[in-house]
């Protein structure tokens, strides 16, 4: 079957990392049509809305996309860059829109160690971490100044007394929601991922010690959900001690779950250990669609230099051939892409080497199979 793909390279190195999946995927002969949507920062400034209708629209026609980059700036900052006439407008990440309308409630990073390259932390680290993407402090629901009807309400908690004399436009408020079923399909979705795998255990990361409500309930979904699969051990860390044992044990964990703001937290730790955002993929994945990329920013003073590592944007890419079921292809590129580390001779700047962009990918096409 023809695939139909959703082709958004966003902003600055986003589009070279694209170009070189574009290469691989045709090197692999996938059999797909490419369809380019409107996304990033170019059409924050020109239409004051950096993810157009006309591009939802399109997504809506397609199985799933390929996202490259966005740039993304503070509110004032965004704000200021718009043209008199779009004034007053807000602006909100792309990304973070993709995931609410379509729902794509698990961002999936694997974060694996490949022999040979030089900035692995050590060479028996093998995780991934399952983020819940749709809530929590992500969902956007913020407030400033704080309105006068909410803080009434908000008065009526105890622990309140100790803001009363702070005047609302002071008062700052972005909130954590969380809901049962939130919790319930991230947790589902990370232990099926180690029932399929063969993983043996499950780590819950979140902090129900001091943010009682929420994480409690992460905690108590995560207890009920692991009663199914009573074969794998479930773990419970506290964020910040999670954080302290991947630096000093990241072999002894397998996958980890948590909420929003924790799994970018601890996946960006993570990625670290296997060599830093240049291998760091992802995917956006809901019931019915899908968007993956890299997890590197658009590093504008780089675009179009050629010179970032596209690793991270070609196991994003072997992530959309795994969730197509297009199993023999992404084996086929990851065994190219681990043995091209492991022969260290192609290597790109973070990586200590001076081999751009492209040099990188072209290794990479010569060693699949």
């Amino acid at each position: 079957m023809t695939y139909k793909i959703a082709w958004l390279p966003g902003d600055g190195v986003g589009n070279d990392v694209m170009e070189a999946a574009r290469m691989v995927l045709d090197a692999l002969e996938l059999d797909v049509e490419y369809i380019p949507g409107d996304v990033g920062w170019e059409f924050w400034k020109k239409e004051g809305n950096p993810l157009p209708d006309r591009t939802i629209d399109m997504l809506k026609e397609t199985d799933c996309a390929l996202f490259g980059a966005i740039t993304s700036k503070p509110k004032k900052e965004a704000e200021a860059e718009l043209p008199p006439h779009l004034k007053g407008k807000q602006y909100f990440s792309p990304i973070v829109r993709l995931r609410q309308l379509f729902d794509l409630y698990a961002n999936m990073r694997p974060c694996k160690a490949y022999p040979g390259n030089p900035l692995n932390y050590r060479d028996d680290i093998d995780l991934t971490v399952f983020r819940e993407n749709t809530q929590g402090l992500y969902a956007g629901v913020e407030f400033h100044p704080l309105p006068e009807g909410l803080r009434r309400e908000l008065e009526k908690h105890p622990k309140m007394a100790a803001f009363k004399d702070t005047p609302s436009e002071e008062i700052a408020l972005s909130t954590r929601i969380f809901t049962r079923a939130g919790c319930r399909r991230i947790v589902e979705k990370a232990f099926a991922y180690a029932d399929e795998h063969g993983k043996q255990s499950v780590t819950v990361v979140e902090k129900p010690n001091v943010i009682r409500e929420t994480s409690g309930m992460m905690l108590e979904e995560a207890r009920s959900v692991a009663k199914k699969y009573p074969h794998i051990i479930m773990n419970e860390v506290n964020v910040d001690a999670m954080c302290m044992w991947l630096v000093k044990n990241p072999q002894d964990y397998q996958v980890l779950v948590t909420s929003n703001m924790f799994g970018d937290i601890v996946s960006d730790l993570s990625a670290q250990l296997v060599g830093g955002l240049g291998f760091a993929c992802s995917g956006n994945i809901g019931d019915r669609y899908a968007v993956f990329e890299p997890t590197h920013g658009s590093a504008p003073k780089y675009a179009g230099q050629y010179k970032v590592n596209p690793t991270a944007m070609l196991m994003s890419a072997k992530m959309m051939l795994d969730w197509l079921g297009e199993k023999e292809m992404a084996a086929n590129l990851v065994s190219a892409i681990a043995a091209t580390i492991k022969e260290g001779k192609v290597k790109t700047y973070d990586m200590g080497g001076s081999s751009s962009t492209l040099d990188m990918t072209r290794a990479i096409i010569e060693n699949l199979e």
